[in-house]
């Protein structure tokens, strides 16, 4: 289970990252299921919160917010990156995003 660390989004057991990152990097349907639901994919990935533990399910909800995506970096990408993103992870995102979002190549429209 996570820990809460004051000041910062609450860090991820090192057990959960490894297997959270292992997955980004491999599984494309476990990168889906990221993509889709963050949350679930924590729980997936063994974050556990004890039954009626309110304090859990809101750690969970905001580790989970602060790993939401609208596009999920390369499986390559995570893997290179791997070490700088597990650090991250176990120590609380702070007010800095996970860097598993990538930007969309979509061109910008601009006002007239």
């Amino acid at each position: 289970m996570a820990t809460k660390k004051t000041g910062t989004a609450t860090p991820l057991d090192p057990k959960v990252a490894r297997k959270l990152l292992d997955k980004l990097g491999t599984d494309n349907e476990f990168r889906r299921l990221f993509k889709k639901d963050p949350k679930a994919a924590l729980v997936a990935s063994g974050y556990k919160v004890a039954k009626g533990d309110a304090a859990g399910d809101a750690a969970l909800a905001q580790v989970a917010g602060c790993l939401s995506v609208e596009r999920i970096a390369p499986k390559a990408t995570v893997l290179q990156a791997r070490d700088t993103l597990e650090a991250q992870l176990l120590a609380g995102m702070a007010m800095n995003p996970i860097q598993l979002n990538v930007a969309s190549t979509a061109s910008r429209r601009k006002r007239s």
